[in-house]
């Protein structure tokens, strides 16, 4: 307890560690404004040199028992810089998407040199390259296909599952994956000019613009401290000239007892306490926040934009219907064991449909994948075709009564194709990207919060609006390049929206990284959760209505602890004016506020999301 070893162990943590608040007071006031940095200066500057005073006197007077503040300043000034230390380490590092971006792109390219193939760094691909691209490599830039067919996995960029077929005179897209067959490719964009660059170009620009959200803590502090200075002006004005005319030491210490008994010490804990429950309450149901403003934000949504495939869908093709003509076990059996044999990627979902209702897999006599078109076999001595319309027009097997039906499955946004033995079509197998079961759910509930919500898609209207139809979404913007899915959120932010957006995609990024608040889905890519500010777990969209509701309960609950963090406050400055302030009493009012605060804050952990 004596006053001069307090003074040792509060002086650094006052002017070394709490040193970065003076700066900032100082930055504050020179722009003629008061934010939390003016207040924590001055509410531990009263603190402690109204100690450093009460310490002077026991000099003249050891019986003199002093009333000390000093563990007030340095407790405070340690608090802030723990709820910011924790704030600092949740906050997302830009740095780590960027280069996980730049991770994607292929590191070399096999080029045609003199007529021969060479395997030069990526670096070093020129435009009017020739480019061979082998199955499974990446497409190492932008180009045009020579040659070859194959099936190309633009998921990375467009963020649509089903592959896309390729031939001759058709694009490609640098850091896509060949799958199938080998291709001879044109360079026509390298460097900085591809799609890839582009994308990280607009994330690197989102995320230096984004402005940070001004603290409650500020705004109210930028009203108190004034007030608070004023009237402790006020006191050392009326005691120095009519209460103790002349004393000035009575004056100074009535005017410094304002301002200790004014200095709310529990203002510094009453947003990062509830920020590090709603936080922690979050994480509990699967909502990760980066940081305590993008919490504070979340509530103020009005638009929601989802990204379709992996968000809205489950990413990943499926078989959809399976209709037969014939007998039914002989077709499917037929089916399954001539794409057992393929490599394309709708094939993979047609076996994973077989095993999954155990179909026993049949020798085949022959085989062969027809590149956009489909496959055929023999099986038991029966031809198999399973493709499209193209196929079966080119073996000269009827199809035109299985019009009507295969439109109506591809008006629904599926891939659908025949299966056709011994030259008669005998059945149609669909498959499709499909709606996760939670979709329609969490979008009914996001209405129901008076959120617009929309869908944001590369794919095509037709599919698109199918899609939309089934889970209830209004707003469809389809057929939409990864780049521009930045331009679609900042049109909706100038309409005075604040906007957040799902996804899953690294094509995903920089809308996620310019949304008012993104939200990634946390199934998806590492681009996509390192640009987001907020990740769900798991891939439930459930989740975004809870975590909206989360961060109104959690501005609601900082509301309340700003109350009670001032009310005892507020209450004393009127005794500690007329001279009354007895050191319990501010100890008291100090403490009780601080503890207000925290138990309103643990009321956070109870609440039903």
């Amino acid at each position: 307890m004596n006053p001069w070893f307090q003074l040792v162990l509060a002086t650094p943590v006052q002017f070394y560690i709490g040193g970065q608040f003076y700066v900032g007071a100082y930055k504050s006031l020179k722009n003629k404004s008061a934010n939390m940095d003016v207040l924590v200066a001055l509410g531990t500057s009263a603190a402690y040199f109204y100690s450093l005073a009460e310490a002077i006197k026991t000099i003249g007077d050891p019986g003199y028992h002093p009333h000390l503040y000093f563990e007030t300043s340095a407790v405070l000034i340690t608090l802030i810089l723990v709820g910011k230390l924790f704030e600092a380490l949740a906050k997302g590092r830009t740095t780590e998407a960027i280069s996980k971006l730049l991770s994607l792109q292929a590191k070399e390219a096999t080029v045609i040199r003199d007529g021969q193939e060479v395997k030069v760094p990526i670096e070093d691909v020129k435009v009017n390259d020739t480019i061979i691209v082998k199955p499974g490599e990446k497409i190492p830039v932008d180009g045009k296909v020579i040659s070859g067919q194959s099936a190309v996995d633009e998921a990375m960029i467009t963020g649509e599952s089903i592959p896309v077929e390729k031939i001759a005179g058709d694009s490609v897209i640098g850091a896509t994956i060949n799958k199938n067959g080998t291709l001879t490719m044109t360079a026509t964009k390298v460097g900085k000019d591809t799609a890839l660059a582009g994308i990280i170009k607009v994330v690197e620009d989102a995320q230096g613009s984004k402005a940070p959200i001004q603290r409650v803590a500020d705004t109210i502090s930028g009203i108190f401290v004034p007030i608070v200075v004023a009237i402790s002006a006020v006191t050392f004005l009326v005691w120095y000239f009519g209460v103790a005319p002349g004393d000035f030491a009575a004056a100074l210490e009535t005017a410094i007892a304002v301002l200790v008994i004014a200095c709310p010490c529990a203002l510094g804990l009453a947003t990062p306490t509830s920020i590090m429950v709603g936080t922690g309450k979050g994480a509990e149901n699967g909502i990760l926040f980066k940081g305590g403003e993008h919490l504070e934000a979340t509530h103020k949504i009005n638009a929601i934009v989802l990204d379709k495939t992996g968000t809205i869908t489950k990413g990943k093709p499926s078989v959809t219907d399976f209709e037969v003509f014939g007998d039914e076990r002989k077709v499917l059996q037929y089916l399954v064991s001539a794409e057992k044999a393929s490599e394309h990627p709708l094939a993979e979902a047609i076996v994973e449909y077989g095993q999954s209702i155990n179909v026993e897999v049949l020798h085949m006599d022959e085989f062969e994948a027809i590149p956009g078109h489909g496959i055929s076999a023999v099986i038991d001595g029966d031809s198999v075709f399973v493709g499209t319309r193209k196929l079966m027009a080119k073996e000269g097997i009827e199809y035109k009564n299985h019009e009507p039906r295969l439109e109506e499955m591809e008006t629904e946004g599926k891939t659908a194709m025949m299966i056709a033995i011994n030259q008669e079509v005998q059945g149609i197998v669909a498959v499709a990207d499909t709606v996760k079961e939670t979709a329609k759910a969490a979008i009914g509930e996001l209405k129901s919060l008076g959120i617009d919500v929309y869908m944001l898609t590369g794919d095509n209207t037709r599919t698109a609006k199918a899609i939309a139809m089934q889970v209830g979404v209004d707003h469809v913007i389809a057929e939409v390049l990864p780049e521009e899915k930045a331009n679609h959120i900042k049109e909706l932010q100038l309409q005075g929206k604040k906007v957040a957006m799902v996804g899953d995609g690294i094509n995903d990024a920089p809308a996620l990284a310019l949304a008012d608040i993104g939200i990634a889905i946390g199934t998806g890519t590492d681009v996509a959760i390192e640009a987001a500010d907020v990740t769900i777990l798991g891939g439930e969209l459930t989740l975004i209505p809870k975590a909206i509701t989360l961060s109104k309960k959690t501005m609601q609950n900082i509301r309340q602890n700003l109350f009670w963090a001032l009310a005892y406050n507020s209450a004393g400055i009127p005794v500690a004016a007329m001279g009354l302030l007895a050191p319990w009493l501010a100890g008291a009012a100090m403490a009780f506020s601080s503890v207000s605060v925290v138990t309103n804050s643990l009321r956070l952990k109870r609440i039903k999301l």
